[in-house]
Formats: structure tokens, C-alpha cells, sequence
């Protein structure tokens, strides 16, 4: 069975199927907000769609993270490695992409078991 959670006409938010969590791309809700400050509603974002579906940040299986510009990748890093769980950091792949909205600086999607 699959389960999708905040369906829209386009796309839901995540689908669980078979103790896999699949989340789409989450961005900031404040697109005008700094990259620090971008990352970290990103991440609580993961966070509260992560526990709907009954898992957290510590059992994700891989991230991928879009960043619009490169140059941000530190100030990302600093929120990221102050948020993940020491000893249970997931495989994680980190590239320069045009986002959609020229106003986010990033997009993480993530995997999970549940």
C-alpha cells in the first residue's frame, strides 16, 4: 500500500511505501531569508513531515541537496551539521542547480525508513 500525505493537484509532499519514506523537494517558507536561515526551515520542514509519517532525521537513508549558488555551501554545512545526528549522518550529495523560484537558495529531498 502506498500512503501520500498533503496530496495536491501537482504532487504530494511524501509517500510511504513498504517502510520507505520518500519526501519531496523541501524549500524555505521565507524566500527573501539568508541561505543560514533558508536551511534551517528546510530542515524543520523535514522534520514535521519526517514525524507524520512516524520516522525522524536520524533513520534518513540519503539526502540530496540543490543549492542555487555553490558559494553558500558552507553556510549550509553550518546549519546541516549542527541538525544531523552524530553517528547516524546519511549519504548525502550536495550540487549547484537552477531552483525554480530564482529567490530559493536551497532544496533538500530526502529518503527515510520509517
Amino acid at each position: 500500500m502506498i500512503q501520500r500525505f498533503e496530496v495536491g493537484p501537482r504532487m504530494s509532499e511524501m509517500a510511504v511505501h513498504n517502510g520507505t519514506v520518500y519526501l519531496a523537494g523541501q524549500i524555505a517558507d521565507d524566500e527573501h531569508a539568508e541561505i543560514g536561515e533558508q536551511t534551517r526551515q528546510v530542515l524543520a520542514s523535514i522534520d514535521a513531515l519526517l514525524a507524520q509519517a512516524g520516522s525522524d532525521k536520524s533513520r534518513i537513508l540519503r539526502a540530496q541537496i540543490y543549492l542555487a549558488d555553490i558559494a553558500d555551501f558552507a553556510g549550509m554545512n553550518a546549519v546541516w551539521d549542527q541538525w544531523v545526528v552524530a553517528g547516524r549522518t546519511p549519504p548525502r550529495a550536495t550540487v549547484q542547480a537552477a531552483l525554480a523560484n530564482p529567490n530559493w537558495k536551497i532544496e533538500i529531498v530526502v529518503t527515510a525508513a520509517v
